[in-house]
């Protein structure tokens, strides 16, 4: 079975730093996109940033430039360095995975349970 498992998540000042790791069992990791979404309270889900099964990175406007994505094959993890963080990227971060070259309109087929990251101004 699939299994993905966010840790890293926790509270953090304005302008400091955190990084997000996605433990994927079940799964050949560089046959999959891997992508992290968020979602705030009261807010819809966004799509923050992804990694397609060829290499290819994608990220919303609002955290490029500030946010990277990376995968390590050999340990199975897709990780999420954050920087440069705002009270506006509170929220609940979810990892989420599909088979294949996925894009940003892409069904993402299993998920995480999230890891709250909370910035306070």
């Amino acid at each position: 079975q699939v299994q993905l498992v966010e840790s890293g998540g926790g509270l953090v000042q304005a302008g400091g730093s955190l990084r997000l790791s996605c433990a994927a069992s079940g799964v050949t990791f560089n046959r999959y996109t891997m992508a992290w979404f968020r979602q705030a309270p009261e807010k819809q889900r966004e799509l923050v940033a992804l990694i397609t099964s060829l290499g290819t990175l994608n990220y919303a406007d609002s955290v490029k430039g500030r946010f990277t994505i990376s995968g390590d094959n050999a340990k199975n993890t897709v990780y999420l360095q954050m920087n440069s963080l705002k009270f506006e990227d509170t929220a609940v971060y979810y990892c989420a995975a599909r088979p294949g070259p996925g894009t940003v309109s892409s069904v993402y087929n299993y998920w995480g349970q999230g890891t709250q990251v909370t910035v306070s101004s």
